[in-house]
């Protein structure tokens, strides 16, 4: 384990870590509950936009693993700047989560941000940085690939083979407000990407203006998948290699 990263965690008296069910908020946490014991306390989202496959592994670890684990409604429904979907969308989506999270605890919040993050377009960052949001993974110092690294370490093959998993709100291209119908039809299509290309996969369901487009990092989709998408009355425009960020649409002024 990371000497580094157990100093940004110990540092504290207590944490409260923002749990998405993805591979580096659950490390994290993982790992906060062994440095802090009952002193670190979860709390995971639930949404229309957070596949329900992430509520259930962070059950599940939480359960097994003892965690003092909450679960909220972050309200981002509620926001109607949020749901316009905006290029700074996640900025409305993280605000009203550590909002909700504040209300909880007078602890520090923190997330599992990484420093990769940091080179990429991360509205988000300015709403922790608003709340105060602590990171200790870029404390450390540390990327994705360390973050992987410590999930094999720590004996969770399962979050060391799970592929990124942004938001199901990231595959809704900018302009087209966001609806909890439309995520429930990403989320079923990447379902089936994943049951036919593996669990490991890399995939995207985009819905764009002109349509729904598959993305893969590698194998095409099975033909079977455009028929799963008109068979919901939505335009298919095919597949293309997997693209990171595909769907915002940065407005030139």
């Amino acid at each position: 384990m990371s000497t580094r990263l157990t100093e940004a965690i110990s540092r504290h008296e207590a944490l409260t870590i923002a749990v998405s069910g993805g591979v580096d908020s659950m490390i994290l946490a993982h790992i906060a509950h062994s440095v802090l014991g009952r002193r670190a306390r979860m709390v995971h989202a639930i949404s229309p936009a957070v596949p329900p496959l992430a509520t259930e592994r962070v059950r599940d670890h939480g359960a097994r693993s003892g965690w003092r684990l909450e679960l909220v409604d972050a309200g981002e429904f509620d926001d109607p700047r949020y749901r316009a979907n905006p290029v700074n969308r996640c900025f409305f989506c993280k605000s009203n989560l550590y909002a909700a999270i504040a209300g909880l605890t007078n602890s520090p919040i923190a997330s599992g941000t990484n420093c990769d993050d940091l080179g990429d377009f991360r509205p988000g960052l300015e709403a922790a940085q608003q709340w105060q949001v602590v990171h200790p993974y870029i404390e450390a110092g540390l990327d994705k690939a360390a973050i992987y690294a410590l999930a094999r370490h720590l004996g969770f093959g399962d979050l060391a083979e799970l592929p990124a998993q942004p938001c199901l709100a990231s595959r809704v291209e900018t302009g087209i407000a966001v609806n909890a119908s439309d995520l429930a039809f990403v989320d079923h299509m990447e379902t089936l990407l994943r049951a036919d290309l593996g669990q490991a996969a890399t995939v995207r369901c985009r819905i764009t203006h002109a349509g729904v487009i598959v993305e893969t990092e590698g194998e095409a989709p099975p033909a079977s998948i455009a028929a799963a998408c008109r068979e919901t009355g939505r335009d298919y425009l095919g597949h293309r290699p997997y693209r990171r960020g595909a769907a915002f649409l940065k407005v030139d002024k």
